[in-house]
């Protein structure tokens, strides 16, 4: 069999998750094992532990376990001259010696896109994610990956591994360079709103929205001054910016949520910054319906988007899209995929275990779950019964 039919939400018809054409692809990753001994190419092993994650596994243990009770399926579907599949041994070396991550994601990347379409967002979010179940007792610092990621499709694009939370900073320029960024619009927290990575992303030919906060102090003050009333004083007044306002009021999960941006025009160059054009601010209101308890914050922040590219509306889109990595991306993995959860001491294995998890993530988002857990169920239904 060389591929399996997998149910896309809400159509009858199936579509085609070619495993011939994935493990072709994996096998093009480098193999630095010796041929001697060698029983299974590197497209095999991942293919099947793709598929035991497919069906709900996150533990290593859990996924060797899959893959040996369904033995003979493999064994008939990989045309294996013994009978026998990888075991955990295996499996972790594979994954923790072996495969180069910067090789995986580059392949699954284009699998994605070249069987399903898409990545033709303009917007790139940058975020960092702790693997708490990497973190040793005793210890606060575990592995730390930096994504730049697709928030419109559920893609990572790439990640790269930082020391502590501390070296986003420093790590955030080695991420985008290795993306195209021509006509993209980078968005990140207050921690990459630096001025080198502004100049960077500029000079590479696209536009950034940064937030702004405590840690910029000056710049936050200088922002929040934009909408302040005009202040007039003898001798001299600052004139009254016009305003162009979004808004938003959705209802869902018991919680009533109206999000309101204000968008002004740095014009006249007050703010001392590269490339700056807009200024905005971002307030949101919650009203927890069962309680009647309500929430407010307000963020502010920068972009160089011209008023022609980003409008108050395409900004609130926008700036949505980016809060939404923390549910689109991070609750999936630490939540359904367990990662949180999973204790991983050898960190090589975490990070291939967290690029495989993005790869489920965006495969189920291809297809058009955003549940990912149903998905995972369903999966398990689809691929059991066709390689049984």
């Amino acid at each position: 069999m060389e591929h399996i039919i997998l149910e896309a939400q809400d159509t009858t018809a199936g579509i085609v998750f070619n495993l011939a054409d994935l493990e072709t692809r994996l096998n093009q990753l480098t193999d630095t094992r010796d041929k001697r001994g060698k029983i299974y190419s590197l497209g095999m092993i991942l293919v099947m532990v793709i598929l035991a994650k497919l069906s709900g596994e996150d533990k290593p243990s859990g996924i060797a376990q899959w893959i040996r009770l369904r033995r003979d399926s493999f064994v008939k579907l990989f045309r294996f001259k013994h009978q026998r599949v990888p075991c955990l041994n295996t499996i972790r070396t594979v994954l923790q010696d072996v495969v180069s991550l910067e090789e995986l994601e580059t392949i699954f990347q284009r699998y994605l896109h070249e069987t399903y379409g898409g990545q033709e967002s303009q917007l790139i979010a940058i975020d960092g994610k702790t693997m708490r179940g990497t973190i040793p007792k005793g210890s606060s610092q575990g592995v730390h990956l930096l994504a730049a990621y697709l928030p419109e499709e559920g893609v990572v694009l790439k990640q790269v591994d930082v020391e502590t939370k501390e070296n986003e900073i420093t790590a955030a320029p080695q991420l985008l360079e290795q993306i195209n960024l021509k006509n993209k619009i980078v968005c990140a927290d207050a921690m990459q709103t630096q001025r080198k990575l502004s100049v960077d992303v500029l000079a590479r030919g696209g536009d950034y929205i940064w937030f702004i906060k405590n840690n910029q102090p000056t710049l936050l003050e200088a922002v929040q001054q934009f909408f302040q009333p005009a202040h007039i004083s003898a001798g001299w007044h600052r004139p009254e910016l016009p305003r162009i306002i979004a808004q938003t009021t959705e209802k869902r999960h018991g919680r009533l949520e109206k999000r309101t941006l204000t968008l002004m025009v740095d014009e006249e160059g007050y703010l001392d910054w590269p490339g700056v054009r807009q200024v905005f601010k971002l307030e949101r209101h919650v009203i927890h319906q069962k309680t009647g308890q309500e929430t407010s914050e307000v963020a502010y922040g920068l972009t160089s988007c011209s008023p022609e590219t980003a409008s108050a509306e395409q900004m609130l889109q926008w700036t949505r899209r980016y809060w939404g990595i923390e549910n689109g991306l991070h609750y999936r993995r630490d939540v359904t995929l367990r990662e949180d959860a999973t204790r991983i001491s050898q960190p090589a294995l975490a990070k291939a275990i967290a690029t495989i998890n993005n790869f489920v993530i965006g495969l189920a988002l291809k297809l058009g779950y955003a549940n990912l857990a149903a998905a995972r169920r369903i999966f398990d239904a689809r691929i059991a019964a066709q390689i049984m």
